[in-house]
């Protein structure tokens, strides 16, 4: 329980701070692989929200510079935190998949039907020497797997074979200038080292709320997938400050972390598809007001999305033209003002959209459609 006499953060008070510790609430002059260390990690689901992602927060920031990290295995793209791709540095990659391996366990038993038969530790075995000797496709694992176990369920093979080992989509998948099909093998592999001590739970809650705080213990077990993680809390209490939410949840945080006044200017920002931003915590009306937090998905489809005045204001969509030079729509959910309109257009205009947009693109305003 919170205490009673932690003081009262608001909405907008959360809001600030949170965009403090994501680089929101101005852009900046950081490295991208420091930025990548810093907010433990970028959603990459897709290939192109990394780039979004630090493009929204870094000073300066080219694609290149994180396609280059990429090729130079500085950083790469594993499952980690809530079964999801994150673009992680080669040091998160071998710590804090062993953290996390908990939950992909988890993940694991909910097929145990499909895999009725299967020896776990030879479906690992297999497949490390399958990826260690090339990088290999899902499809080439799951039918090498097939061939050992013809009757097991393939999606449970390759689930099993995901979440049993650290793999990461090899380059040139996930570069800014060309892709590829998804081909996988162990992280040791591709960093050319051995896995390192796994992350502590200790440590990492003081990234997380370095990145994402203030927050609850619940906050910290939405974004990471895993559970039990109060004790971990009540170590670090005598070390952290605590808060408490206008519903009286309780909050901690870092001492010296910036918790900006709660008028701070807050520019638009252009955010990708599954931002961390707004998965993160367990309650996200610090960032998407509860009247829209059913418009940032459609099915199992995620929009990209922008903020004004650091809440959640509408999507965003790319075409390509013939020409390559690419279109940015944007689409709010309400009536902007002249002043928000003309400051979400500049920003738009300062949205890399695609290698062949690299001399500018159009802005354009739409209606959304829900």
């Amino acid at each position: 329980m919170a205490h009673t006499t932690s003081p009262v953060l608001s909405p907008r008070a959360l809001n600030r701070a949170t965009l403090a510790r994501q680089l929101l609430l101005r852009r900046t002059p950081m490295s991208a692989e420091h930025a990548v260390e810093h907010l433990v990690g970028l959603q990459a689901q897709n290939t192109r929200p990394p780039y979004y992602a630090l493009a929204a927060r870094l000073e300066g920031f080219r694609p290149e510079e994180l396609s280059g990290l990429m090729e130079a295995r500085a950083v790469a793209r594993i499952v980690t935190v809530r079964s999801t791709i994150h673009t992680h540095t080669a040091d998160d990659v071998l710590r804090l998949r062993p953290l996390v391996q908990p939950a992909r366990d988890r993940e694991v038993k909910l097929f145990r039907k499909g895999l009725t038969g299967v020896d776990l530790e030879r479906l690992a075995a297999l497949t490390r020497a399958l990826v260690e000797e090339r990088p290999r496709t899902p499809k080439e694992i799951r039918d090498a797997l097939l061939e050992r176990w013809p009757h097991a369920d393939p999606l449970a093979l390759t689930v099993a074979a995901r979440c049993l080992l650290p793999l990461v989509q090899v380059t040139p998948r996930g570069l800014w200038d060309r892709s590829g099909q998804v081909a996988l093998t162990t992280a040791e592999a591709w960093l050319g080292r051995e896995a390192e001590p796994p992350a502590t739970a200790d440590a990492t809650v003081l990234r997380y709320l370095g990145a994402f705080g203030p927050a609850s213990v619940k906050d910290m077990q939405t974004w990471s997938g895993l559970t039990r993680l109060r004790e971990a809390f009540e170590r670090l209490r005598p070390r952290l400050l605590t808060f408490r939410d206008e519903s009286g949840t309780e909050l901690f945080d870092l001492p010296d972390a910036p918790r900006p006044d709660p008028d701070t200017p807050a520019p638009p920002r252009f955010l990708p598809e599954f931002d961390n931003l707004l998965l993160s915590h367990a309650d996200r009306t610090r960032v998407v007001p509860a009247w829209y937090k059913d418009r940032t998905w459609k099915g199992n489809q995620a929009y990209r999305t922008f903020l004004v005045d650091g809440f959640l204001a509408g999507v965003w969509r790319l075409e390509e033209t013939k020409g390559g030079a690419g279109v940015l729509t944007v689409q709010p959910f309400a009536p902007l003002t002249r002043e928000q309109r003309a400051a979400v257009a500049e920003e738009a205009g300062r949205t890399p959209v695609t290698p062949t947009a690299a001399q500018g693109h159009d802005v354009r305003f739409g209606t959304f459609a829900p």
